[in-house]
């Protein structure tokens, strides 16, 4: 099964993510980094289960790094939620699905 996530890079970020009319999730991450392939299935479940209510995206930040630095990503991965084009939550590292969920449902 492909990712609902959809991947996004410094030429369409604007678009995706600070101009969305519905809150976006990103997932800064790194094919290197093992946490984050830990995480990816947890983001496509809840890519799937919060269609049409919350977008989520990826950020490769070994291709797109200029986008982690602009928003203070430090460590992989780093999950940031966005809601009307400002960051409103911030998940660093691997957290359960339950932990994310727990955070995002305020602002969904």
């Amino acid at each position: 099964m492909g990712s609902k996530a959809l991947n996004v890079t410094s030429a369409d970020f604007e678009a995706q993510v600070i101009q969305s009319d519905v809150p976006v999730l990103v997932d800064f991450w790194a094919e290197w980094c093992g946490p984050c392939r830990m995480i990816a299935p947890i983001v496509d479940e809840i890519a799937a289960e919060y269609d049409g209510k919350l977008r989520v995206v990826k950020v490769d930040t070994d291709r797109d790094g200029e986008i982690a630095s602009a928003f203070g990503v430090l460590g992989l991965p780093t999950l940031m939620l966005f809601k009307n084009g400002k960051p409103v939550e911030s998940i660093m590292g691997y957290k359960p699905k339950g932990e994310i969920l727990k955070k995002l449902r305020s602002h969904v």
